[in-house]
C-alpha cells in the first residue's frame, strides 16, 4: 500500500496496525517512495538465548557420551583425530596453486 505523507499524518494509527498484520506500508513525497512502514522484530533476550545454548550444550554432551559407549566405534571423529590435517598437507592440492607466490609467499 502506498500513501502520501500528508494523507499518512491523519491514519498513523490504522497504517501502524497494518504493518504490524504484515502488509507492506510505503509512505510517498511528491510521488516517490520514502519511507517503509515495517513491524519491528523483537530478538530474544539474553536469558532466552542463554536457555538455547545450554540446551545445544547439553545435547552435543549427551551425543559425544553415546559415541564413545558404542562398541567397535571410534571414540574420536576423523577430524578431531588430526587426521583431515595430515591427508591435507601430504595431498597435491596444498600445493597447486604455489605457483602464484614466490618464496615469500607474495603474489608473482
Amino acid at each position: 500500500m502506498r500513501v502520501s505523507v500528508t494523507e499518512a499524518k491523519g491514519q498513523l494509527t490504522q497504517l501502524v496496525r497494518r504493518a504490524e498484520a504484515g502488509e507492506e506500508v510505503v509512505l510517498t513525497r511528491h510521488g516517490q517512495e520514502t519511507v517503509k512502514l515495517a513491524p519491528v522484530r523483537r530478538r530474544p533476550d539474553a536469558e532466552r538465548r542463554r536457555a538455547v545454548i545450554a540446551a545445544v550444550q547439553a545435547s552435543a554432551r549427551k551425543r559425544t557420551a553415546e559415541l564413545a559407549e558404542a562398541p567397535g566405534k571410534p571414540s574420536r571423529t576423523f577430524y578431531e583425530s588430526g587426521e583431515a590435517s595430515e591427508r591435507a598437507a601430504e595431498s597435491d592440492a596444498a600445493r597447486s596453486q604455489d605457483f602464484l607466490y614466490d618464496e615469500d609467499g607474495l603474489p608473482n
